[in-house]
């Protein structure tokens, strides 16, 4: 009986954020699990086209998988942002049809782009001219009063019939008016049913399921039914969720790594960045939450907080830090669990 096929990378998932999932962020995350797909902070057309390519672009080969989110609206700049994702190596580019901040809305993109589906099919369809990786898009199951299954399909068909395959469905609408980002990612209720629903009006669609993913055992639950599950925020918050990916979402025959091992793997990438003259708290800002829950956690948080931004701060800094940390703690494996369907 030969071996099943390994799960694609969008099995899981953490989700684009601003602010939160730079680069430092992805090399974190990528001592914790290899298998799930990492994505960029969203980067306008215009960063990449008119900015600090290298900033906004660059990342190192241990990030892989790792896709970049676009925002924008113009298929020719989408296209030359596509075809240069390529020239850098990722993997997968995103359009982004779902952040509902004002800067983007004045831009016309990100999720007011789900009141003119024919407009993002002419974004796809230009941007896999352009370059032969996947082309994927995130959205929302609707904005404003835009917020019927009708509309959504006919969103998703739309777009699929430009040659898209692969949807990133946020199960919450967005107000494009009256509520601020924070408030759309809490406040309109989460409607799974759509996005089940629409999985099986779509079977040859890969469907994502995002929104209130808030552990493993949520992803394995959607998994049941979609062809995957981003993770949001909770990845951030408590990044050690994602310690026994590889083994319980994706069935890899491998030893999840103790919050120590992630640490240490960390070290060279930090120390590279201190001496390239970046602040400690640069890199390590994004280990503020590996220790939500456990003994040690307010010393390893307080210690990093205030002296992770000091000039000259080093590793010493960190090792400080974990001194206040149990080893009981440090060196603990997640416990294992029953393996996600496939």
């Amino acid at each position: 009986m030969s071996a099943a096929p390994p799960l694609p990378p969008h099995t899981l998932s953490v989700a684009p954020m601003m602010d939160w999932t730079d680069r430092h962020c992805r090399v974190f995350h990528r001592t914790l699990t290899r298998r799930t797909l990492l994505y960029t902070e969203m980067v306008t057309t215009g960063a990449v086209l008119h900015g600090d390519r290298e900033r906004h672009l660059g990342f190192t080969a241990a990030e892989h998988p790792v896709a970049l989110q676009l925002g924008g609206s113009d298929p020719a700049a989408l296209a030359e942002c596509a075809r240069i994702a390529q020239d850098y190596g990722y993997d997968e580019v995103n359009l982004n049809c779902g952040c509902p901040s004002d800067r983007v809305q004045n831009g016309s993109f990100g999720a007011c782009l789900m009141a003119t589906p024919e407009v993002v099919a002419r974004a796809v369809e230009a941007m896999r001219g352009a370059t032969t990786l996947p082309v994927t898009v995130k959205h929302r199951i609707g904005i404003d009063d835009l917020d019927s299954y009708d509309h959504l399909t006919r969103f998703v068909s739309t777009v699929a019939g430009a040659g898209c395959d692969t949807f990133i469905v946020h199960a919450r609408k967005a107000w494009l008016s009256g509520l601020s980002p924070k408030e759309n990612r809490e406040i309109p209720p989460l409607r799974y049913e759509l996005v089940q629903q629409l999985k099986a009006d779509f079977p040859h669609l890969t469907i994502v399921l995002n929104g209130g993913v808030l552990s493993l055992d949520d992803a394995r639950a959607h998994l049941a039914w979609a062809d995957g599950a981003m993770v949001g925020r909770a990845a951030y918050q408590n990044p050690y969720i994602l310690a026994a990916a590889d083994r319980d979402v994706f069935g890899s025959e491998v030893i999840p790594p103790t919050r120590r091992e992630a640490i240490e793997a960390f070290l060279p990438y930090v120390a590279a960045q201190v001496q390239q003259g970046q602040p400690l708290n640069r890199s390590m800002r994004h280990t503020l939450g590996l220790f939500v829950g456990q003994a040690g956690a307010r010393h390893w948080k307080r210690t990093l907080s205030e002296k992770g931004h000091l000039p000259r701060s080093g590793l010493e800094v960190v090792r400080e830090a974990m001194a206040g940390v149990p080893g009981s703690v440090l060196d603990a494996h997640p416990e294992p669990q029953a393996l996600a369907p496939a």
